[in-house]
């Protein structure tokens, strides 16, 4: 059984996404493969107007469930401690739970400690523990950049481990 899940780190100027692939074989003996599909981030400029922002993620992340088709998404929850930084994210959020309502996607959420905690075994491992956590389970050579784009691959991991 194959699922694609996807990843994503939510923010206004940075979403980052990570889908990757888990499959499980239906043989005698059960085992489980995960391998990663596609990462990157979508982008909005500063100096755009807030709902033309809005907008573009809103078309963005059309775009990116049409490209990926996912069977789950991982969701990356808030967690910050300025509340005008909060407000704003909170925003893009918003229209990425829009997407998924609209697509009739499944989603779950996790907090960065539990994240963490599902990569590393340690809830306030640091983020060079859980990119190489990222490269280790996924094979990689090397760590994804942006930073946003392997936190959204944690995410991803992380939904993948509860399967």
């Amino acid at each position: 059984m194959e699922k694609r899940i996807l990843g994503l780190d939510p923010g206004l100027a940075i979403i980052g996404f990570g889908a990757i692939s888990w499959n499980q074989s239906q043989a005698k003996v059960q085992y489980t493969t995960v391998k990663m599909l596609d990462f990157g981030v979508i982008r909005t400029s500063a100096d755009m107007e807030m709902s033309q922002r809005l907008s573009t993620l809103f078309d963005d992340l059309h775009t990116l469930m049409d490209d990926l088709q996912p069977d789950l998404v991982a969701i990356e929850k808030l967690f910050f401690y300025r509340m005008a930084n909060t407000i704003v994210v909170a925003q893009a959020r918003g229209v990425l739970m829009l997407v998924l309502g609209q697509r009739k996607l499944p989603y779950v959420e996790f907090a960065p400690p539990q994240i963490k905690q599902a990569l590393t075994n340690y809830g306030k491992a640091d983020k060079g523990e859980v990119q190489d956590a990222v490269m280790r389970e996924l094979d990689l050579d090397e760590i994804p950049k942006p930073d946003d784009a392997a936190d959204a691959l944690a995410v991803a991991l992380t939904a993948s481990f509860q399967l």
